[in-house]
């Protein structure tokens, strides 16, 4: 299983940040997450406007931040 993987950051205190994560299907790869992450991160900040992505990536489910 794939994860889109992102930090947030509030807009108001970037110090104050937090790990959070996007489960896709089986049937999505490393690739079509990489292609598709942008809009995914662009929907979730409409969203959540008091916060701030600081920084993402696409890996396998499960993988702690070590390998960020």
């Amino acid at each position: 299983m794939i994860e889109l993987f992102f930090v947030t950051c509030l807009a108001a205190d970037p110090a104050v940040c937090r790990d959070r994560s996007l489960l896709y299907t089986q049937d999505v790869g490393l690739m079509t997450c990489m292609m598709g992450a942008q809009t995914q991160l662009a929907a979730w900040a409409a969203r959540h406007p008091d916060q701030r992505v600081a920084r993402w990536q696409c890996r396998m489910a499960g993988l702690s931040d070590r390998t960020a």
